[in-house]
């Protein structure tokens, strides 16, 4: 992976921290994954009106992605009703890494030098320290079920993703109806308040917006270095996300263990250099 490269998915993973964190800090979390949700739509459309149609080659792994991103946002709700945002993020991130490099070598028989495999390992075990801190084995059984099929269904749209990307002719058409095709998420929650006799504050829509642009910019950038980097490199790299939502919650939320968050940051950053000088 190049420097320009491994810079733009530490700042897509930064990017993905804070929206979560932004998640975290507020109530009504349905309320702001249908924000995001709309800002990916949004964005989505403009996309969809200034590039030309993808190749047809990409839309099975459009189609694929768009129906697991539904699923996702569906798990991510459960997971996070049932369990601690602290221990399901790590979880669910974690798994990720191992399982997009496995999944490249079986499908388009994409591999990693050496280096990189000890990259990747070693982001694995850091974000299973964090996943595994005091606390996380009194998580509800449920929780980390969710958690664990939530990290499979990234696992699967990232995959499908790197390869659809790499097919569509035009990053940015890809990521246009990737987004766009996301808008029966919003529009199912809002038809949900409405029946309930709810709605949505400004504050929430305002925080939502936020995350949604910190979303997309995220997820797009990984979507662009997929075309010019293996995918369990930029996978493993990607998750190193789940180390600055650790830090984020010393700093912003006064969260405990610092030991604990320190030293999975610590194994997760050699994993990262590893990748980058492999």
């Amino acid at each position: 992976m190049t420097p320009t490269a491994l810079a733009l998915v530490l700042f897509a993973a930064l990017l993905h921290a804070g929206w979560n964190a932004m998640v975290k800090a507020m109530d009504d979390r349905a309320g702001v994954l249908a924000a995001v949700s709309a800002a990916h739509a949004v964005l989505g459309l403009i996309l969809v009106l200034s590039f030309p149609l993808p190749a047809i080659a990409s839309w099975p792994s459009i189609a694929a992605s768009t129906l697991l991103h539904y699923g996702y946002y569906i798990l991510l709700f459960c997971a996070y009703r049932l369990g601690d945002l602290s221990q399901v993020y790590p979880i669910s991130r974690g798994l990720a890494p191992a399982v997009v490099a496995l999944s490249a070598v079986a499908l388009i028989g994409e591999s990693l030098a050496p280096l990189g495999w000890i990259g990747v390992a070693c982001v694995s075990v850091g974000v299973t320290i964090l996943a595994l801190q005091k606390g996380a084995v009194q998580a509800s059984r449920a929780a980390v079920l969710f958690a664990i099929c939530l990290g499979m269904l990234i696992a699967a749209y990232s995959v499908a993703d790197g390869i659809g990307v790499r097919r569509s002719g035009n990053a940015f058409s890809y990521m246009g109806w990737l987004f766009l095709l996301e808008f029966p998420v919003p529009l199912t929650i809002a038809l949900i308040r409405r029946q309930t006799g709810g709605g949505f504050s400004p504050r929430v829509l305002g925080i939502g917006a936020i995350g949604g642009i910190a979303a997309v910019s995220a997820y797009g950038i990984v979507l662009y270095v997929k075309t010019i980097a293996p995918l369990g490199a930029v996978s493993a790299v990607r998750e190193s996300s789940v180390i600055f939502a650790a830090l984020i919650g010393i700093l912003w939320f006064g969260e405990r263990p610092i030991a604990a968050r320190l030293l999975a940051a610590a194994v997760v950053s050699v994993g990262v250099m590893t990748i980058a000088s492999s």
